[in-house]
């Protein structure tokens, strides 16, 4: 359609667009609130990303801890589409835009001058003629790439990758938030532990302290020197004194564990 009926046309799907990207964005914020789950977090962006952008299929790639990557979500699980996104992990774009934090895209798969030839033939084999893919990057820190293929050959159209960036970095501090969250938890879930286990501890102190007619500085040492010598945890020593266990009845000699 040209003229001025084309005009409307592309102002009214510019203008969808822009309020799909909107309330996609409103939703993914909204996600993020109370414990939420990451996979499906990770699939709303893929989905959300055919539905609005100028792509096909689109994944989502995270980094292990361990330095690799693993594909995580996709909006189409068919075999050949999560091939496309679990060779990444070896090469291709996504695994590019990981690397090196910048935005990777290859207009034309037919032009064979691809730097990965296997991703090539599995994306002909699909359908798909185009590739593009977007880091979920926050200042220096990258965890990992959203990748989207095009059925058509040449470039993203910008609104199309000013859209995609808008939605991976809603995600990426997502994703931040929720490792934050995770960390603290993890934090306070030691330190609950060892206040526990200092609990015990004084416990198992002052009753080897009683039983054998010493000070509690004299009984810690005696704990913790029976510990190490049996390659033993101090607290699960201390706690097996506490509850008079036969374990550790040479702990005492000739005074016993029992009441």
């Amino acid at each position: 359609m040209t003229g001025a009926g084309g005009t409307r046309l592309h102002k009214w799907k510019d203008a969808m667009r822009e309020a799909g990207l909107i309330d996609t964005l409103v939703e993914l914020a909204d996600t993020l609130t109370g414990d939420f789950d990451l996979i499906d977090f990770l699939h709303l962006l893929a989905g959300r990303c055919v539905e609005l952008l100028d792509a096909e299929a689109a994944g989502v790639l995270l980094a292990h801890p361990h330095g690799r990557l693993q594909v995580v979500a996709s909006a189409d699980e068919a075999p050949e589409v999560m091939e496309l996104f679990q060779i990444q992990v070896e090469e291709g774009p996504g695994r590019e835009a990981w690397l090196t934090g910048a935005p990777v895209s290859h207009p034309d798969f037919a032009a064979g001058d691809t730097p990965w030839p296997r991703l090539r033939e599995m994306a002909a084999t699909a359908g798909y003629s185009a590739v593009y893919a977007v880091p979920m990057r926050l200042r220096d820190e990258n965890v990992g790439a959203l990748c989207l293929f095009k059925s058509a050959a040449g470039e993203p159209d910008q609104e199309s990758v000013r859209a995609a960036k808008a939605m991976v970095d809603v995600a990426t501090i997502g994703l931040l938030q929720a490792r934050v969250v995770q960390q603290r938890e993890i934090l306070v879930e030691q330190l609950q532990t060892a206040l526990n286990s200092r609990i015990v501890i004084e416990q198992a102190k002052g009753f080897v302290a009683e039983r054998l007619g010493v000070d509690v500085a004299v009984a810690f040492g005696l704990l913790r020197g029976y510990a190490r010598a049996r390659g033993r945890r101090l607290t699960e020593l201390a706690g097996e004194v506490v509850t008079r266990s036969a374990n550790v009845q040479d702990l005492f000699g000739g005074a016993g564990t029992t009441e």
